[in-house]
């Protein structure tokens, strides 16, 4: 599945435009953790783009989420890693991450959040003026953003990535797709 199929997926699964950038900014974030761990870019990235298709369909079901969404993959023909990394990313499973591709979607969810939130507490709402220790200075206020699990983002280390690269692999890839996200 290429990018614009993966697009009109989720066209039809979700109605939220919050949602759809959450998972654009996702994608953008996976690309780059792929690109510096010496993994496959666009995998890493439709992986990303995806992991919520079914958020709206399960809002109300937290139990469900991701497994649905799993399923959803399984059925459009998408690989068995992409899938698991989905269903692995709802803590609510206990499912194991096991590859480096659960152990970044996991980290990168919430990540996606907290830089959004920091770009939109700016007074150009832009991503071009987030800097690396604005998201550190916010990341630090539990009270900010409380959403974005601080210990998931920690969990950046299990890909041998200090907090600060993250951070950094993080906000430079989102402000490549700024103009997509409207930030």
């Amino acid at each position: 599945m290429d990018r614009e199929e993966a697009l009109q997926k989720i066209q039809d699964h979700v109605s939220k435009e919050s949602l759809i950038d959450h998972m654009i900014a996702t994608e953008a974030i996976m690309r780059g953790l792929a690109k510096k761990l010496g993994q496959d870019e666009d995998k890493w990235a439709l992986t990303g783009l995806l992991h919520d298709i079914d958020y709206e369909q399960t809002a109300d079901d937290p139990e469900s989420h991701s497994l649905i969404g799993a399923e959803m993959l399984e059925n459009l023909g998408l690989e068995d890693e992409v899938i698991h990394a989905v269903r692995a990313h709802n803590d609510v499973h206990g499912i194991e991450r096991e590859s480096l591709l659960d152990k970044a979607l996991y980290a990168a969810d919430p990540l996606s959040g907290l830089i959004t939130a920091t770009a939109k507490v700016m007074p150009s709402k832009k991503l071009k003026d987030v800097k690396v220790k604005s998201i550190k200075k916010k990341f630090k206020d539990k009270s900010f953003a409380r959403g974005a699990g601080r210990e998931q983002i920690n969990t950046c280390t299990e890909l041998g990535i200090t907090l600060d690269d993250f951070f950094e692999i993080a906000l430079e890839e989102m402000k490549k797709a700024a103009g997509e996200l409207g930030l």
